[in-house]
């Protein structure tokens, strides 16, 4: 009974800490000093800014950008609009490239020497279609504002703080590509501070920095104050095929440093990103973690210098612990030491067999891979389909959801530990039970089915008689070890987070004789320990939650749960409720995720998603109303059905997916006016003029001969023409001309196809009926598109 105490209070104390490293700030009132980052002061530029959507090229975003000019002159700023052509192709498609005029709003606060290397604080001010942006990025520009302002109130800084408002991020990082290839200015910085959001809440996250990161991050380690940050975080999004304005700064090789929110992620690039739903916490956890930086950056006599890359993470308050690479092997080193303490001094009341070890290693993996198994039939017994738009139906309850995968990590792991005390093989069943189940939830489930298989064939081999608590928590730890030495080999930005718990666990591990000394004392010093790595490791936990929809990752954090809690979790051998715990946990961990699949969440705070558009094809005259295959509601089937025909599944070259279709009544609408000419030599320029009113402009481009697009505008670019194969143009600002220069390796012909977005839907045909309280527009929802192609010979 001591130890089942032990172990509640050890999680209990562990969610405490976790909750405790989550909790955002109180708001600093606007009567604070003028030097401290005040939310509520920051507030009101977010409240004017972010009245609505405002795309790239928009009169809302022409709106935002003189609002910004005119509050960044009572600054003292002395803001320009600097103008230009942003052109960025795909890192994975170099024939696809992203284009648009932005206007850049660029301010400088005068630091003492003008000639050193800037500083420059940047965010984007321009948002997604149909959504406010008041997180992304308003709350970005806000935060830099009132920053700047605070460091003015601290003196004047060292050298120049350079504000970087960009524009056309949401639409390819436009803005910053023209900024940091073209614009001269990009030459002055010597360090960028980027602010970004993924969402309207949560803890600040310093997720990205640039290479040989070695002297931002002691910067970092000097100055933030309840810091969220790790070189894990570093290594995961540069392998990631994400990217924030950052991207173009590092790629002219501008050191800087990434912060972003994340949490509440239904209302990333959502109507709902409204003022109203900006947690103001947020704000203010931002604020403060950019001033400290900041101000630190631009008083400094000179800036972080490239140093090689460490390890590093956060701990907890305002530690942030950090060494370089070779270090980690002195703590493996450590580690090593303490765990061959510990089995010596454990062998000495009483020997266990190898195989105990043996067999506490499988236990280990069968915890770790049923885990996996459990979790992926739970997502699938959800009934949320998988991508952003699928699992909106999981983030809008998104605290119940990551109620229901906490319970299920702690109630198998509890179980897969607590079985080592008896011959309990029945217990392979559970993985691959949930490995069958969650392929016959909705098609074979390749992770599921293989971690459930595995874990089932370890479960029979390691199951198959009682293992000592100090064997099984020996190789528990061993596999740890091991899965250490491998992390620190091949990727040591990662290490720490095996590393550390290792650490902790294999002290408690020595102190305690392998957890064989179950004294009062003995318990109290292995369930605190176990509390402060599981309260450490639960901030990690709910970063991967909330930073990604995959389930299976919970592996790692499962194994070192198992590795913290073993010597509280495992009972004495033969003990009848030994295994109650887990069961109880992981039996409520399904009961909640039923309940999540149960749910109607949508609400005028969490409407559901209603796209609808009409697609004109002017080659055929022929036009439809369609959305997504995922839509199937009445109000989206009375959009459909308004003209009188029949709804079918339908495929269209200008539509990304396959559609839910039905016929509408053509309208005449004028198509854009596309030429090309013939230049000297080789140069052909195709030009192309959008109808009035429109949004955006993309053309396909085929060649019969090789050849090249060189240039949009007057900007350089290299998009190869290759016979046969579609080469795409997207260009943002459809309101100006879209010039063309390409260079073909003597004559041939090209076939042009264009796809136009009006943003509104067409007169002539049934209007939209009014859309219910809980659904909602979504990007280019309730638009014209047109469609067409061109043929053109030289």
């Amino acid at each position: 009974m001591r130890a089942i105490l032990a172990l509640m209070l050890a999680l209990i104390a562990g969610a405490w800490i976790t909750y405790s490293s989550q909790k955002l700030p109180d708001t600093v009132p606007a009567s604070a000093a003028a030097t401290d980052f005040s939310a509520d002061r920051a507030f009101v530029d977010i409240q004017r800014l972010a009245e609505a959507p405002h795309q790239v090229g928009t009169a809302a975003n022409a709106r935002v950008r003189d609002e910004l000019l005119q509050r960044m002159a009572q600054m003292g700023l002395s803001p320009q609009v600097r103008p230009g052509i942003g052109a960025r192709s795909l890192r994975q498609a170099p024939q696809l490239v992203a284009s648009g005029y932005v206007e850049n709003v660029v301010g400088v606060l005068p630091g003492r020497d003008r000639t050193a290397p800037a500083l420059a604080l940047m965010a984007h001010y321009d948002s997604v279609p149909a959504s406010p942006g008041a997180a992304d990025d308003i709350m970005g520009v806000a935060t830099i504002l009132e920053t700047v302002r605070a460091i003015k109130a601290k003196g004047v800084p060292a050298r120049d703080v350079v504000v970087l408002i960009t524009d056309g991020e949401e639409a390819g990082l436009l803005g910053a590509n023209h900024f940091f290839r073209r614009d001269p200015l990009a030459r002055r910085l010597g360090l960028v501070i980027n602010v970004e959001a993924r969402g309207s809440s949560g803890r600040v996250q310093m997720f990205q920095t640039s290479p040989e990161n070695g002297g931002l991050i002691e910067l970092y380690q000097r100055t933030a104050v309840r810091p969220a940050s790790s070189s894990l975080a570093v290594l995961v999004y540069e392998n990631l095929p994400n990217d924030t304005d950052l991207t173009e700064t590092l790629g002219v090789n501008i050191p800087g440093l990434n912060y972003a929110i994340i949490g509440s992620q239904f209302d990333y690039h959502s109507p709902t990103a409204t003022p109203r739903n900006l947690d103001r916490g947020s704000l203010q956890d931002m604020g403060t973690q950019v001033l400290v930086a900041a101000a630190e950056a631009a008083f400094a006599n000179r800036l972080p210098d490239k140093a090689p890359s460490v390890i590093y993470a956060n701990l907890f308050g305002d530690i942030v612990l950090a060494y370089p690479i070779w270090f980690g092997w002195i703590l493996i080193g450590a580690i090593v030491v303490l765990m061959a303490f510990a089995v010596r001094w454990a062998r000495h009341d009483g020997a266990f067999p190898v195989t105990d070890i043996l067999r506490g290693a499988g236990g280990l993996l069968f915890a770790t891979l049923s885990t996996v198994a459990v979790l992926q039939f739970a997502r699938r017994l959800t009934g949320a389909g998988f991508g952003y738009l699928e699992q909106r139906v999981l983030l809008a309850q998104e605290v119940r959801w990551e109620w229901a995968v906490a319970l299920i990590v702690l109630g198998t792991v509890l179980l897969a530990v607590a079985a080592m005390n008896s011959s309990r093989r029945w217990l392979a069943v559970l993985p691959l039970l949930a490995g069958v189940g969650g392929s016959a939830l909705g098609g074979f489930d390749i992770v599921g089915a293989v971690s459930g298989g595995l874990a089932a064939l370890i479960g029979l081999i390691s199951y198959s008689r009682p293992v000592s608590r100090k064997g099984a928590w020996a190789g528990a730890l061993l596999v740890g070890l091991l899965l250490a030495v491998a992390v620190q080999a091949f990727a040591p930005g990662a290490s720490f987070l095996l590393v550390w718990p290792l650490l902790v666990a294999a002290f408690a591990a020595a102190v305690t004789a392998l957890g064989s000394r179950r004294s009062s004392l003995g318990l109290a010093i292995l369930a605190g320990l176990a509390a402060v790595g599981l309260g450490w490791l639960g901030g990690f936990a709910h970063f991967i939650f909330v930073g990604m929809d995959m389930v299976a990752v919970f592996a790692l954090p499962a194994m070192l749960l198992a590795i913290l809690i073993w010597p509280v979790a495992q009972p004495e051998e033969g003990a009848r409720l030994g295994l109650l715990p887990g069961a109880v946990l992981l039996i409520s961990g399904l009961a909640v995720t039923l309940s999540v699949r149960s749910n109607d969440p949508w609400t005028p705070r969490y409407p559901d998603i209603a796209y609808v558009g009409y697609q004109m094809d002017q080659d055929t005259g022929r036009a439809w109303r369609f959305s997504p295959a995922r839509d199937h509601g009445s109000w989206v089937q009375s959009v459909l059905g308004a003209d009188g025909g029949t709804v079918a599944r339908l495929d269209h070259w200008a539509w990304p997916q396959t559609m839910l279709a039905a016929p509408a009544p053509p309208v005449p609408e004028p198509p854009p006016l596309i030429a090309l000419q013939r230049g000297p030599g080789e140069v052909l320029n195709l030009g192309a003029i959008a109808p009035s009113g429109a949004r955006t402009l993309v053309l396909r481009i085929r060649s019969t001969v090789p050849g090249a697009i060189v240039a949009i505008g007057d900007v350089p670019v290299s998009i190869p023409l290759t016979p046969g194969k579609w080469s795409r143009v997207s260009w943002a600002t459809a309101a100006r001309p879209l010039d063309l220069t390409i260079k073909a390796a003597g004559s041939g012909r090209m076939e042009v196809r264009y796809a136009v977005t009006l943003p509104r839907w067409p007169a002539g045909v049934a209007p939209l009926p009014a859309r219910p309280t809980d659904l909602m527009v979504w990007d280019n929802s309730d638009s014209t598109f047109l469609a067409g192609t061109r043929a053109f010979t030289w």
